[in-house]
């Protein structure tokens, strides 16, 4: 068994605004395993919020041994790997063990394809209200929009939405709000028909979560707070729902675990991205069965990319029979 890394450099369509900065471009890392005549397709999103990068993840591999030589062994060569090198190699294995068996995950998994739903499709903070509503005009045929807020202009922001789009809003604060501007501002909201409000605080305060949770009517999601699976228990009581992402947990294997931790515990489960390509993104659609709010549009946002995988451009995440998760690369990498 061979593994191999190689940086993928993707820039993006257009700059991408969240409350932390803004985006032109994204780097991720491309895990390959190769044995016995296949090749099985793995990423790694590392997150600067939670001190991975993809040196770090390159530098990994560059000293990893495998303890076997056997992709199956998945326990085995995932043992101390950390998460954002783990997704990578995790996701890698299991393309390779699919397109061993000719199954794709989801079906080696136990899943109906008819429940994937639907993926929210992001609209980042823009610049003026005009440039907003040309952003939600494209996506008018859509039916989950996830709108970044965290400049000061949310109602005003999501009233202008409101008159040109009549599907499902979800909302994502990154962390930009106090827990009392959390409260005024939904209760504001709420009567937009809003579905979710995704960390609408900074992380690690779980009681001021609680605190927001107690006087608003629409539903709150962790996601900075919610990265594995061992950090749910402290969030009962404190949100209605959480955001697996693999780039943040660790792959298909620490996904299935943040999953049913969190259904055990009576959390709905969102699945989230990172700006990735059609590798990460198809590798979570596998799980989409699982979950109640997809949000898997990290391709969508990139000028090229050299994948093709998971059809998500109308919203409906389209899971195919194609073997492992579904990849196919354009051109080599």
């Amino acid at each position: 068994m061979q593994i191999k890394t190689s940086v993928l450099n993707l820039p993006m369509i257009r700059p991408f605004r969240i409350t932390r900065g803004v985006m032109t471009d994204s780097s991720t890392v491309l895990v390959e395993v190769e044995s016995g005549g296949i090749t099985g397709y793995g990423e790694a999103a590392p997150i600067a919020r939670y001190d991975s990068s993809v040196e770090d993840v390159i530098a990994f591999f560059r000293d990893y041994e495998p303890a076997s030589d056997d992709p199956y062994r998945i326990e085995t060569l995932l043992e101390g790997v950390p998460e954002a090198a783990r997704c990578g190699l995790d996701i890698a294995l299991y393309d390779w063990m699919g397109k061993d068996l000719g199954k794709p995950i989801w079906q080696l998994l136990g899943l109906d394809p008819a429940k994937a739903g639907v993926t929210s499709h992001t609209i980042g903070i823009e610049d003026s209200t005009e440039l907003l509503l040309e952003r939600v005009r494209a996506l008018a045929h859509v039916p989950v929009l996830k709108i970044k807020l965290g400049t000061g202009k949310e109602i005003e922001t999501i009233e202008a939405i409101r008159t040109v789009y009549r599907g499902a809003i979800r909302l994502d604060a990154n962390e930009g709000w106090t827990a009392e501007q959390t409260v005024q501002l939904l209760r504001e909201l709420h009567r937009y028909e809003i579905e979710l409000c995704e960390q609408p605080i900074p992380a690690g305060h779980p009681e001021q979560l609680r605190f927001i949770r107690e006087r608003v009517k629409i539903p709150i999601v962790a996601d900075e707070d919610s990265v594995l699976a061992t950090d749910l228990p402290a969030l009962i009581g404190c949100v209605d729902g959480v955001n697996l992402k693999l780039a943040k947990a660790g792959g298909i294997r620490a996904g299935l675990t943040f999953i049913h931790t969190a259904r055990s515990l009576g959390f709905k489960v969102m699945l989230g991205c990172m700006l990735e390509t059609e590798v990460l993104c198809s590798a979570a659609a596998q799980l989409a069965p699982l979950v109640d709010w997809p949000d898997i549009d990290g391709p969508l946002f990139l000028a090229s990319s050299p994948f093709d995988g998971v059809d998500i451009s109308t919203g409906k995440i389209v899971l195919t029979d194609k073997p492992g998760i579904g990849v196919s690369a354009r051109a080599r990498v």
